[in-house]
C-alpha cells in the first residue's frame, strides 16, 4: 500500500530521470513511491508473465488520475514506447474529452472525475507497450438532475451551453434540446 498526497503543485519528483532511478530497483531498495509500485507489478509481470493490476483509490481531489498517469508515463519509459510510438500521448489524448463527460465541479476539486476508470495496458512480448484500453463506469448519474450547493454539473453541459450559437453546433443534431434564451 502507497499513500500518496496531492500538493496541488507540479515537485521534482516525478521528473524522467526519478523514473531510472525506480527502473531495475526491488520494492523497498528506495523510497516509497508510485514509480516503485510501478517498477513492482511491471517487474513480476515480465517475471511470471501473468497480468498484474495497480489500484489508485482515494477521496475526490487526492490525485488519482495523476498518480495513473505517472504510472502509464513509467511503464512507457521503461516499456520502449515513450520514444519510439509515443503509447502514452495517445492513450491520454482522450482525457480532455473524457474529462469534460465526466468530470463536474465539487467542494473539494474544480475538476473532479465523477467516474472511476479502469485502464487496461497490452505488453507485447518484449514488455513494450503496444496499446490500451480505458474503460469507465460508476458515471454519478445523480450529478445531471443534483448538485450540491458550490458544486457544478458535468463540464460537458456548459460546454454545449457555451458553443450553442456557434455555426459548428447545428451539426452536432442537438439543437432541438437546448432552448437558449439572449
Amino acid at each position: 500500500v502507497l499513500v500518496a498526497i496531492n500538493p496541488y503543485e507540479q515537485l521534482p519528483i516525478y521528473e524522467q530521470d526519478v523514473i531510472y532511478a525506480y527502473s531495475g530497483q526491488n520494492m523497498g531498495d528506495m523510497d516509497p513511491h508510485i514509480f516503485a509500485v510501478a517498477e513492482g507489478a511491471y517487474k513480476q509481470m515480465a517475471r511470471d508473465e501473468k497480468n498484474q493490476s495497480i489500484i489508485v483509490s482515494g477521496e475526490s481531489g487526492a490525485g488519482k488520475t495523476v498518480s495513473a498517469k505517472y504510472a502509464m508515463r513509467f511503464f512507457a519509459t521503461v516499456g520502449g514506447s515513450a520514444s519510439e510510438t509515443n503509447i502514452e500521448a495517445k492513450v491520454l489524448a482522450s482525457s480532455p474529452i473524457m474529462e469534460a463527460i465526466g468530470n463536474a465541479k465539487t467542494t473539494r476539486n474544480d475538476n473532479s472525475s465523477r467516474f472511476g476508470k479502469y485502464i487496461q495496458i497490452g505488453f507485447d512480448k518484449r514488455y513494450h507497450i503496444i496499446g490500451a484500453n480505458m474503460r469507465t463506469y460508476l458515471l454519478e448519474k445523480s450529478r445531471v438532475v443534483f448538485q450540491a450547493e458550490d458544486e457544478r454539473n458535468y463540464h460537458i453541459f456548459y460546454q454545449l451551453c457555451a458553443s450553442a450559437s456557434l455555426p459548428e453546433f447545428k451539426d452536432l443534431g442537438l439543437s432541438k434540446y437546448f432552448h437558449l434564451h439572449t
